[in-house]
């Protein structure tokens, strides 16, 4: 029977500590903002965008929405985030992703100045993570690694095995476990014998976007089992990338999902919207 990782239960600390800092900023006379940029009308990411705002509500933090038109140009969003750049009240800047296709995401990216880039995508921001000397992180990858933190998991010396290799969560994810000395293998779509690899594994992350792709056959007895996916199942029921009912007797430790990595991404954004903040801060105390 596997201890069950409380993503709630961390992300709930994160986000008042956040909430600690954002006070401690404000008593310094520095008010903590977030601009959230949305284009068109995806629902999905109307309810996403929603929630952020609420969590910075919590949180004290001052949430700016630019809710732009479907037909928004790529001139028109990036003279916007040019805008944003250079408004020293703004901390943080995130542009909600996926944008309408006629839109270049890659070039969207890397306009937002890194030190205001709170989802942590410029490239400036994932070259840092190579090196370990980042201030900002991808708010999956680093969600994961503080729930590690909060149940005592080690991974020094552990075979730490992802699957997936996306610039969002797959990469960051097996760097970030790679400077805590796990040892890492990535996986994805071309690994020959993917459960061959699974079954080495002492610390499984698994983001691919396949509903109960991992099964229990494929997991070592006493794995922590770290589950990124957020699908739907047959009946339309919410689930993740691993079939928990096959792997949960298996490992050691596991994710649900929901109540699992979900809650910690949201609250990571929080924590970086605070860090730009202090980013922020810094310069003008250096001028």
């Amino acid at each position: 029977m596997a201890i069950l990782i409380d993503g709630k239960k961390v992300a709930a600390d994160i986000l008042a500590d956040a909430s600690e800092k954002t006070k401690e900023l404000k008593a310094q006379g520095k008010e903590v903002s977030l601009a959230v940029i949305i284009v068109g009308n995806n629902p999905a990411s109307r309810v996403y965008v929603n929630n952020k705002e609420k969590d910075c509500a919590n949180c004290g933090i001052r949430s700016i929405e630019y809710a732009l038109d479907e037909n928004t140009t790529q001139e028109e969003l990036e003279a916007l985030i040019n805008k944003l750049n250079n408004d020293d009240s703004v901390d943080g800047i995130l542009c909600q992703l996926p944008l309408p296709k006629h839109l270049d995401e890659k070039i969207v990216i890397e306009s937002i100045s890194p030190d205001k880039d709170v989802d942590a995508f410029h490239p400036i921001n994932t070259g840092k993570i190579m090196s370990g000397d980042y201030n900002l992180l991808p708010c999956t990858p680093a969600g994961v690694m503080e729930l590690l933190k909060a149940y005592d998991i080690d991974a020094t010396g552990k075979h730490c095995v992802v699957i997936g290799r996306s610039n969002i969560v797959g990469k960051p994810m097996a760097m970030l476990l790679l400077h805590k000395n796990g040892t890492v293998s990535i996986c994805h779509s071309r690994t020959k014998d993917l459960a061959e690899m699974t079954k080495q594994a002492d610390i499984l992350v698994v983001a691919i976007g396949k509903a109960k792709f991992v099964t229990g056959d494929m997991v070592k007895e006493g794995a922590v089992v770290i589950d990124v996916g957020m699908d739907r199942d047959e009946n339309g029921k919410l689930c993740g990338d691993v079939d928990f009912d096959s792997v949960e007797p298996k490992a050691s430790y596991i994710t649900p999902v929901p109540g699992g990595v979900g809650p910690m991404t949201r609250a990571i954004l929080m924590q970086n919207a605070v860090t730009a903040a202090k980013i922020s801060l810094s310069k003008k105390v250096v001028k």
